[in-house]
């Protein structure tokens, strides 16, 4: 066979320049022994100024002697290195650049090839974007991994020169609304003017990255408070104007969260943890707000996420752990029972008892409120087949119902059951709705309500009088019971100014014919002045305390009257 002829060392030197990517081949010592036309670009080095010297003529500082220990041991142990690395071009200036170190063996021996680009330049090439993937190839921005590199590097040179910095953690408020609304391709479009306006707000030096879906992150030069917080009004000034895609304004709303090192974090990991927990401080407080770390803040926020992690992994796994109990509800003219209200309860194994006002706004706010309704009437519905009607007479079961599941289509098949099951027994099915949510409710929603009602289920407004509402919207939602909030009831007294209100609001139901039940009636002077309101119903702590199933049907329902 005939041999194939040797390429000249020029033929392999031209090839070599021609590669999109800077190499440097360097002996085991180490010194340099080689370097292309893309190296010469990238540093501003040249053949004269590097070899024969040790790499670490390129060395910035910013890293300590044990980082480039770890690179060596990672070379004699796995045969490689790849990371993020800062070294400084001949001009002075300090870069990051993206380094791959492997060794070469041949036949006169052993040397190491080190292949690298420039990941501090914003306009990076189709074909790099593919090669190395650390840049998201949507907005251009470096992504999740290559911002934690930068963050790395940035700690270690801030410890060593005790320069400060902040790292922001920025997210779309809202945005998956936009992708079901109006599709990914517009979301995406958002999303690169998102990352656009960035870009144009931080300053040269500093450092954006998109880290997945909508979230967003910065480390930024700001080393006081003051600093920081002038950059946050530039941000949010910046994403005041309407974006306009396919001729339809959106106005951007953006929750921030902000830590600064090395008072907030003195590792990556922690920076970027603590300028997230700041940002769900802020979606806490409202959305369309920044934060900077609070420690106090922050412990509250873990306690939520604790909560809610917890929250999720019972409703999928534990549903045990919830339980039931039912309030009875009293006719305040002749003390006969006349209905009660299942108010779910939720027991963790570590957690306690965790009270409803935390857990229950707490599911609305993470989409569970679904699933916990679904709970609760399968408890109820457990109940429920354990009574024998024989002796009960008829009687109002009423369950809690968050307006955004009206929105829902699955609200009616999860209804149904409750429904059938309450009307079997000859009682009366009613939803309770809160009334600061009613008053926003769409036509659809009321029309939701209506077919409810056609199926003989009552609608109450729950906490009436907390609210906004207009007797002329009041007039034409489809309810059929008011309930009067605690706060009025509690502060009950002969002409005081909340007996008036009270007095208005029933004067309001019987003029509309809605039936009005005061809720957290605590002593007899309450109860007394409620009557002679001629109040219908009440329900509180005086009356009977929430109970369980067991309890109401060998008492309450046998009994059935007030003593």
């Amino acid at each position: 066979m005939e041999s194939m002829p040797s390429l000249p060392e020029s033929h392999y030197r031209a090839a070599f320049d021609q590669l999109p990517h800077a190499m440097m081949l360097a002996t085991d010592e180490p010194r340099i022994m080689y370097i292309n036309e893309m190296f010469r670009r990238v540093t501003g080095y040249h053949e004269g100024d590097v070899i024969g010297h040790r790499p670490s003529v390129l060395s910035s500082g910013v890293h300590p002697p044990e980082f480039y220990r770890d690179m060596w041991a990672s070379l004699t142990s796995k045969g490689h290195w790849e990371g993020v690395i800062w070294n400084r071009r001949k001009s002075g200036e300090t870069y990051p650049q993206w380094l791959s170190i492997y060794p070469v063996q041949t036949g006169e021996g052993r040397f190491y090839a080190g292949v690298f680009s420039d990941v501090g330049e914003n306009r990076v090439s189709n074909e790099s974007i593919t090669a190395l993937a650390y840049y998201d190839p949507l907005t251009g921005l470096a992504n999740r991994s290559l911002f934690q590199e930068f963050l790395k590097a940035r700690v270690t040179q801030g410890a060593r020169s005790e320069s400060r910095f902040a790292v922001l953690f920025i997210d779309l408020d809202f945005f998956k609304g936009v992708n079901d609304l109006h599709g990914h391709a517009c979301g995406d479009r958002i999303l690169v003017h998102m990352a656009a306006t960035l870009r144009s707000v931080l300053r040269e030096g500093d450092i954006v990255a998109r880290l997945s879906g909508d979230e967003f992150a910065a480390i930024v030069n700001a080393g006081t408070s003051e600093e920081l917080e002038h950059l946050l009004r530039r941000i949010f000034q910046a994403l005041t104007s309407p974006v306009v895609i396919e001729g339809r304004e959106f106005f951007l709303s953006v929750s921030v969260g902000a830590a600064l090192f090395p008072g907030h974090g003195q590792t990556a990991a922690e920076l970027l943890q603590n300028s997230d927990r700041a940002m769900f401080s802020a979606k806490q407080a409202g959305r369309g707000c920044a934060r900077i770390y609070s420690a106090a803040e922050s412990k509250e926020g873990m306690r939520t996420q604790r909560l809610t992690e917890a929250l999720q992994g019972s409703l999928k796994l534990s549903p045990e752990e919830f339980s039931v109990v039912y309030q009875p509800q009293y006719d305040l003219q002749s003390g006969t029972m006349t209905g009660m209200e299942a108010l779910l309860r939720w027991t963790h194994p570590v957690l306690g008892d965790v009270p409803p006002g935390e857990f229950v706004p707490m599911a609305e706010q993470r989409g569970l409120i679904h699933e916990l309704t679904g709970v609760l009437i399968r408890r109820v519905l457990t109940d429920l087949q354990t009574l024998s009607s024989d002796n009960v007479g008829p009687m109002v079961l009423a369950i809690n119902i968050s307006a955004r599941q009206i929105t829902d289509g699955r609200l009616a098949d999860l209804l149904a059951p409750f429904i059938r099951e309450t009307r079997q027994r000859g009682w009366q099915p009613e939803i309770e709705i809160t009334e600061t949510h009613l008053m926003n409710l769409a036509p659809l929603c009321l029309q939701r309500l209506e077919e409810f009602g056609r199926q003989g289920v009552r609608v109450a407004i729950d906490d009436f009088g907390t609210g906004y509402s207009s007797l002329a919207y009041l007039h034409n939602l489809p309810v059929h019971v008011l309930k009067i909030d605690r706060q009025f009831v509690s502060r009950l007294q002969e002409g005081c100014r909340d007996s008036r209100i009270v007095t208005a609001i029933v004067a309001i139901a019987e003029a509309m014919q809605l039936e009005v039940v005061a809720e957290g009636i605590e002593d007899e002077l309450q109860r007394r002045i409620l009557r002679e309101m001629r109040c219908h119903r009440g329900q509180g702590f005086f009356l009977a305390r929430p109970s369980s199933w067991a309890t109401i049907t060998d008492h309450f329902l046998d009994v059935g009257q007030l003593k």
